[in-house]
Parts: C-alpha cells; structure tokens; sequence
C-alpha cells in the first residue's frame, strides 16, 4: 500500500521518503497540499484509510504472536537467542514440532535452508550454493534476524561478536548473514533437544 501511493503521488511531483513511519507522518499533509482534483484526492484517503486498517490488524497479530511466545515454554527459550523474537520462535516451534525428528542441528539448518549443497567426488566433498529446497519463510526471518544482530556489532566486544566481526572481515557482509543464522539454527536444536536455556559464550 505505501509502495502503491508513493508511486501515484509521484505522479504528482510529490517525492514522500522511504519508510512506513515517515509516511504516515507526512502523506496525509502533502495530499492536502497537493494540486489534484477533489476526487483524486478522495481516493488517496481511501488509500490511506486501508493502510491505517492493515495497521491496526497487523498490530492485532503482532500481539497475538507474543502472547503465543509468552505462554510456551519452548518459545520463551527460543526467543533469548541474539536475533530470534516471538515471530521467528513460534515459526520455529510451529514447523519443527519436535526437533528429535532430525538427528543434529546441522540437519535442522539444512532443513530451513542454511547449509550448502555438498558434493562428493573422489571422496573429497566440495561445498556448493544454498539450494532452494527450504522452509523459506523460515530462512528469510532468520536471515532478518541476523542481520539485526550484526548491524549492532560495533560496539560489543564479546566471543561471539569478534567471531562474527572475523567472518565479515573474511568474508563479506551477506556470507556472515548465513553463516550467523546456521550458527542460530543448530543452537536452537540444541536447545529444543536438551530443554536447555540460553547461555551466552
């Protein structure tokens, strides 16, 4: 919705910045300042009706998802790891159900989609890309959820973050978003498998 009236308002000349908040501080002013027709400007304020609508429900679901979180113990555990929150502890118990089913966290990870492919030949393995057999809503949220955590590395200091500091130094930026949530995935194994709690190195 947002994506949709800034590209019609820029039809209008009127440039809104990117961002769900800025817009909704600022599109209600410049469609009433903007030159348009009176039923040009109807529509946009139906526009800007349904995106305060989807607004409202998402924050509905939003709280639903962390009373769901709050309630379960497995999720409660889930969500003290760096870069998981309610949405992607509930995705995780919600999909694995029970995470004896795989024999490792590598199998979870690989799984949800964050281990290379691996060939063998001549007994020497060779790892290739990311395979598109994955849970995907699963890997997108925590590819989000690293990034969160690495983009808030600067300034700590501890066993994890120099680990992952070296990895974005070696590697870039994008392979250290992978290699962070594996890292997350196998520990969340860990501790789905063990009923163990969260313990930071």
């Amino acid at each position: 919705l947002i994506n949709h009236a800034r590209g019609l308002l820029a039809e209008y000349g009127i440039v809104l910045p990117q961002g769900p908040w800025r817009f909704a501080a600022q599109a209600p002013t410049a469609i009433e300042q903007a030159e348009m027709s009176d039923l040009g400007r109807e529509l946009f304020a139906e526009l800007l009706d349904q995106f305060r609508d989807v607004n409202v429900r998402v924050a509905k679901l939003d709280a639903k998802i962390v009373e769901i979180c709050r309630e379960r113990e497995d999720c409660r555990r889930l969500a003290e790891l760096p870069g998981v929150g309610p949405i992607i502890a509930t995705a995780l118990v919600a999909s694995v159900d029970d995470a004896s089913h795989f024999r490792s966290g590598r199998e979870l990870a690989a799984w949800i989609g964050l281990v290379p492919r691996q060939y063998t030949t001549g007994g020497k393995p060779r790892l290739g890309g990311i395979g598109r057999r994955a849970n995907h809503y699963l890997r997108r949220q925590m590819i989000h959820g690293a990034r969160a955590v690495i983009s808030r590395l600067a300034k700590r200091d501890d066993s994890r973050s120099l680990w992952l500091k070296g990895i974005v130094e070696r590697r870039g930026f994008n392979k250290a978003l992978v290699a962070l949530a594996n890292k997350t995935a196998r520990t969340a194994w860990a501790l789905l498998t063990r009923k163990e709690s969260y313990a930071a190195a």
